[in-house]
C-alpha cells in the first residue's frame, strides 16, 4: 500500500512572518500569500508549489471501538481542487469531514494522527470548533435550504457571525458568486423551497461562501441533480477555486476528471490488526495520472470500471 503522501511535499512555503494565532488557528491574513494572489496554476508556472492547505498525517479514524479509516497521509493544497473517490464505504467522507471537525458530534467518534491547517492542529486543545467551521466551509450531498426565504438563508451565518454591516452586498456577492444572482434577484423574498434541486444546491453553496471562508468541502454535491444542473455545478467549482480551495466527495469518476487537479483513490484494504478490510488511501497524485497512469492495479481497476 502506497503512502499517498504528495510527492512535491518538501517543496511547501513557510508561513508569513505576519500571521497571528488566534483560538489556535492562524488569522485571516495568511489567506492573503502569494499563492491565493496568483492562483496555484500561476504559482507552479513560476516555480514553487501552492501553499499547503491541509496535511493530514497518518490518520486513522474510530467510531468506538471499530476503526473506519486506517493511516490516511496526504496534502492538500491552496487554489486546487481535489477529488476523493472510491467504492462506497472505504471511508471518503469520512475523511471529508474531519477536516472540519463535522465528526465531533458522531458518538464514540475519536480520531488519530494529526491534520494540520496552514500549519496549525485543528484538533488542538485550543482551537475554537466554530472557527474551523466558519474557514472551512460544507455543503451536504442533499440540498439543505432552510426554511426561510431565499435572502434569509444567505445572511443567516453572516447575522450569527455578527457581520450584519453591508448585509445586502455581502449577500449579493455570495448569490453572484453562487452564478444564482440573476435567477433570483426578483424574488430574494420568497422561500427557498421553491427553488429547484440545482437551485437549491448552488444556494447552500451561497450560504457557505457568505462568510468567506477558505475552504469549500463538497459531499457529493451532484449526486441528486439531474445532468443540466450537474453541469452547472460543475461551472461553478470551476469558477470558484480562483477564491477558494475546494475539495470534493464524488462517486462520478467523470465529474473527478472533468473537475479535480488532483485526485485521491480510497479503497478497502487489509490492516494489520485488524479482522476485516479497512477505508484507507491507496493512491494520490494529479488527475490525469490517476486517470490514466495510475501506480497501484488497485486504482487502474477502479477507474477502468472492473471494480466498485
Amino acid at each position: 500500500m502506497t503512502s499517498g503522501l504528495d510527492s512535491s511535499q518538501g517543496q511547501n512555503q513557510p508561513v508569513p512572518a505576519r500571521v497571528r494565532i488566534q483560538s489556535g488557528l492562524p488569522s485571516a491574513e495568511q489567506n492573503g500569500t502569494a499563492t491565493a494572489a496568483t492562483g496555484a496554476a500561476g504559482a507552479e508556472q513560476h516555480g514553487f508549489a501552492p501553499e499547503v492547505v491541509f496535511d493530514s498525517q497518518d490518520i486513522s479514524i474510530f467510531y468506538g471501538a471499530k476503526r473506519a479509516l486506517a493511516g490516511v497521509s496526504l496534502r492538500i493544497r491552496r487554489g486546487q481542487i481535489t477529488a476523493l473517490i472510491g467504492p462506497s464505504g472505504c471511508g471518503k467522507t469520512t475523511f471529508l469531514r474531519s477536516l472540519n471537525r463535522m465528526n465531533d458530534s458522531v458518538p464514540g467518534f475519536r480520531i488519530d494522527g494529526q491534520i494540520l491547517y496552514h500549519g496549525h492542529d485543528i484538533y488542538g486543545s485550543n482551537v475554537d470548533q466554530v472557527e474551523v467551521r466558519r474557514r472551512i466551509g460544507m455543503v451536504f450531498q442533499k440540498p439543505n435550504p432552510f426554511p426561510k426565504s431565499i435572502f434569509d438563508n444567505v445572511a443567516w451565518a453572516p447575522r450569527n457571525l455578527g457581520l450584519k454591516k453591508g448585509l445586502h452586498d455581502r449577500v449579493e456577492k455570495a448569490l453572484r458568486g453562487a452564478a444564482l444572482w440573476d435567477e433570483v434577484k426578483d424574488r430574494l423574498k420568497d422561500s427557498a423551497l421553491g427553488l429547484s434541486g440545482g437551485q437549491q444546491q448552488r444556494l447552500c453553496i451561497a450560504r457557505a461562501i457568505a462568510i468567506e471562508p477558505d475552504v469549500l468541502l463538497l459531499d457529493e454535491p451532484a449526486s441528486a441533480l439531474d445532468p443540466i444542473a450537474t453541469g452547472a455545478i460543475e461551472d461553478l467549482m470551476h469558477s470558484l477555486k480562483g477564491r477558494f480551495t475546494i475539495v470534493i466527495v464524488t462517486h462520478n469518476m467523470q465529474q473527478a476528471a472533468r473537475v479535480a487537479d488532483r485526485t485521491a483513490f480510497f479503497s478497502l484494504a487489509s490492516v494489520e490488526g485488524e479482522p476485516k478490510p479497512i477505508g484507507t488511501l491507496i493512491e494520490f497524485d494529479d488527475t490525469t495520472t490517476i486517470f490514466g497512469a495510475p501506480r497501484d492495479p488497485r486504482t487502474r481497476d477502479y477507474v477502468t470500471g472492473r471494480f466498485g
